[in-house]
């Protein structure tokens, strides 16, 4: 079958999250089944986070000898797994390290498929990058939807994530069997490379960029249904749709939006997406009525969807480091933050209300909008082969 090369990438996203969206779709049953309280299930989850960490620190340098297909292969197959081995552990240690092997492949997964779909953005002359991560929405959204009727119709957590690690094998192999390594660019990529990625003094603006989105991401994705179930004693249905309305709206952004930072450039769209975010968290916080709080997710979630993307793609384009590490040292700081943002705003929704947690995101998002100017715009290669625009057939 033959694919335009960003449309494998678009594949690789969706499936990752397909993998992911159904376990985390299973937490309950997990649980159970674990017998472990909320606490203890939150502290067996971090296995992914520290194996992400750890991957995103010391993994550029394997990457780059792999290649970005063996690297596909490896982590979007043995993530989707580890995941669907998850159900049949019979301890939460043993999940934990399950989980923990799951991060180290995830954290390289971020690393590839962002520094191959800058590539290809240098290649085609416009942008694709808030595309790809889109498929990665669209496919939490859409697992989602999926979980809520397979859960209702009594589908063992076992046969449904063997289910979709099945799918995951088929479609994923077909997709990246074909993969080649997009060109690197000219600009930087002849720096030598460190052996481990950390953050430098020009990059921690993007860090606080990134790390903005991703804690508004966290608050709309963990928190919602318990903010809509503890303020507006909300049922099931009408308090779900926080989640269904911050992902909907984060995909859909994602999905279109490229054309317009094409248009307006990087600075301009972050902006005004910022500033959305920054209405939906108050709409959250000061929301009288269930459907202004809706709304405020919906806000939200477009509001976060384009700007880590936008770090990514500016990172990418830096000069001073090849691009991947540039690229891991920037998801070290984002993704730490990510998994480490519903425990934090759980304490102080503990111990201030739920209500006031939504505001912490607010500095974030002040200090995000004061760093803006260092979003790059996007920039062909005019020193890399034209690439050929090709559906998908």
């Amino acid at each position: 079958m033959r694919f335009a090369p960003q449309h494998r990438i678009y594949v690789c996203f969706f499936l990752f999250a397909v993998s992911m969206g159904a376990l985390l779709a299973r937490m309950p049953d997990l649980q159970m089944a674990l017998g472990v309280d909320k606490s203890e299930l939150g502290l067996t989850l971090i296995g992914a986070a520290i194996g992400a960490l750890i991957s995103l620190t010391f993994a550029s340098p394997i990457i780059a000898r792999l290649g970005a297909r063996t690297t596909a292969f490896i982590t979007v197959l043995g993530s989707s797994a580890l995941l669907a081995s998850v159900p049949w552990a019979t301890s939460a240690p043993l999940v934990f390290a399950i989980l923990f092997f799951e991060g180290l492949l995830a954290g390289a997964l971020e690393i590839n498929l962002n520094v191959e779909i800058d590539r290809i953005e240098a290649q085609l002359g416009r942008g694709v990058m808030n595309r790809a991560h889109g498929f990665w929405s669209l496919g939490f959204f859409l697992t989602a939807l999926a979980a809520s009727a397979i859960r209702q119709a009594g589908v063992p957590m076992q046969l449904h994530l063997a289910l979709t690690f099945t799918a995951v094998a088929i479609v994923g192999t077909i997709a990246i069997a074909g993969m080649r390594n997009a060109p690197a660019r000219d600009t930087g990529e002849e720096v030598k490379a460190p052996l481990i990625a950390l953050p430098t003094w020009g990059l921690l603006p993007l860090c606080g960029i990134g790390i903005a989105a991703f804690l508004v991401e966290g608050a709309g994705i963990d928190w919602s249904a318990i903010y809509m179930r503890d303020v507006f004693a909300s049922e099931p249905f009408v308090g779900g749709l926080g989640l269904t309305l911050f992902t909907f709206f984060m995909a859909g952004a994602r999905l279109f939006i490229d054309p317009q930072v094409d248009r307006f450039g990087a600075h301009a769209v972050a902006s005004v997406l910022l500033v959305l975010a920054a209405i939906g968290v108050c709409a959250v916080w000061a929301a009288p009525h269930p459907y202004v709080a809706l709304m405020g997710f919906a806000l939200m979630g477009g509001g976060c969807s384009a700007v880590y993307p936008l770090a990514v793609s500016a990172a990418a384009q830096r000069t001073d480091r090849p691009a991947h590490i540039n690229v891991a040292a920037l998801g070290q700081m984002s993704f730490v933050v990510f998994f480490l943002a519903p425990p934090l705003l759980g304490f102080i929704a503990e111990h201030a209300g739920i209500r006031t947690a939504y505001l912490v995101c607010l500095p974030f998002i002040v200090y995000a909008l004061v760093s803006i100017k260092s979003l790059a715009g996007r920039k062909a290669d005019p020193s890399l082969p034209e690439l050929p625009e090709r559906s998908a057939t």
